[in-house]
């Protein structure tokens, strides 16, 4: 068909990064910049002594931003792969603090550090898997 638009397939990397990217960007948003909780605020001690909160919050809706745009570059694979850097630097900075805090000044952050180290190497992971191939080009199962 001439002047047809061939319209790209779902791509769940693609949709990973706009949907955590908004919550990166709402997270930091809502929950840092607005009103941080205790356990956050007192689990980044070691941080904020250099880094004000606030910075911290736009710094999670900045990369949360970057990433969702990069969610919407269709085969654009190093824009997308930024777009993963940006998924993973926030969340190993609150894995790497809260761990150092679970370490030192303030063991129940050990939970935050599992959760937030956990999530880092699954950004990690996603970031590595292909999209399936679109349907004509799959293998039909007999």
């Amino acid at each position: 068909m001439r002047g047809a638009v061939a319209r790209p397939a779902f791509s769940r990397r693609r949709a990973f990064l706009v949907t955590v990217g908004l919550g990166w960007a709402g997270y930091g948003g809502l929950g840092i910049i607005n009103q941080p909780r205790y356990g956050t605020s007192r689990g980044l001690a070691d941080v904020t002594r250099y880094i004000p909160m606030d910075t911290l919050g736009w710094m999670w809706v900045t990369c949360g931003i970057v990433a969702a745009l990069a969610g919407l570059f269709v085969g654009c694979p190093r824009i997308q792969a930024l777009g993963y850097v940006a998924l993973g630097v926030p969340a190993g900075l609150w894995s790497g603090a809260f761990s150092a805090a679970a370490a030192t000044s303030y063991p129940a952050a050990v939970g935050s550090a599992c959760g937030w180290g956990a999530f880092t190497i699954g950004v990690v992971l996603v970031s590595g898997m292909d999209d399936p191939p679109p349907p004509h080009l799959r293998k039909r199962s007999r």
